[in-house]
């Protein structure tokens, strides 16, 4: 199956990133949200996004109009049945992707790929809420969509080989480089990710440097782009917690226990950057 057109479910920023990567790669879209406020909102993110490619020299002014033209908002899920794959980029809450996913189940034609950019909800789960097990994945791109090289392709139980080729294919169509994981939670990355995030607080607990220097040594030790504390307050401590309570329920090995000081600086408020202190103060 050759995919012509991507159904986006969410013009936030995964759907819309994922819309931009998609438009610039010759793909047409169709990208979905509650209003058309939302949807509007999403296309200039994208227009904006793209006028920094033109400065950089990356995209004509052509390229750029050539992209928008291939994005088409709309707030109904009727619209999605020109697509060939629909791809659910709408907020990490499982009741409400399910409620999304059947509704988009009933409604496309049988052949139609859906996948979840979710980053822990687990695929098995999802996929058997749908009438198409078998041509159910997951596709968690990584933010900025646009800039990340990086897109798991998750394998539910019943994914199908050629649901995971055509998906592969796509992601490598968008300038990706894809890596396929079977499901578990966290998946690859974020698995290895949140609990060395996690580990840096307990270091900072311990009082064994300070936190300039621990995202000092994890930046020239580990030819890491950013620090653990620095991105702990990137993603959000409350998020950094409720994934490692996720795995700590799922896994039930006390290695995944959170560091008492990650809850107590989510109890007092100190979020990271959306609520202007965390681990710094911004």
């Amino acid at each position: 199956m050759t995919i012509q057109t991507v159904g986006i479910i969410g013009a936030g920023t995964m759907g819309n990133g994922i819309a931009q990567a998609c438009a610039v790669s010759g793909i047409n879209v169709v990208m979905v949200d509650i209003s058309d406020a939302a949807v509007q909102k999403g296309v200039a993110t994208v227009a904006g996004s793209l006028d920094r490619l033109i400065k950089k020299e990356k995209i004509t002014a052509a390229d750029k109009d050539a992209a928008l033209a291939r994005i088409k908002t709309s707030t109904s899920y009727d619209d999605l049945k020109a697509a060939q794959i629909v791809i659910e980029a709408a907020t990490e809450n499982y009741e409400l992707k399910l409620k999304i996913l059947k509704q988009v189940d009933a409604l496309v034609a049988p052949e139609v790929i859906i996948a979840s950019n979710t980053s822990s909800i687990s695929i098995t789960k999802l996929a058997a809420a749908t009438s198409r097990a078998d041509k159910f994945i997951g596709m968690h791109f990584f933010n900025p969509v646009p800039m990340m090289a990086l897109v798991e392709i998750i394998r539910g139980l019943q994914t199908s080989d050629a649901t995971h080729d055509a998906v592969k294919a796509l992601s490598e169509r968008l300038g990706k480089s894809p890596i396929t994981v079977k499901n578990a939670p966290g998946f690859v990355v974020n698995r290895i990710l949140v609990p060395m995030i996690n580990e840096a607080f307990f270091v900072l607990a311990e009082g064994l440097a300070t936190p300039e220097d621990i995202d000092a040594g994890m930046k020239l030790g580990c030819n890491q782009p950013i620090g653990p504390l620095a991105l702990a307050d990137m993603i959000g401590l409350d998020v950094c917690l409720a994934v490692m309570d996720v795995y700590l329920t799922e896994f039930g090995d006390s290695k995944y226990r959170p560091c008492p000081l990650l809850k107590e600086m989510v109890a007092a408020g100190r979020l990271g950057r959306k609520t202007g202190r965390g681990v710094y103060q911004y």
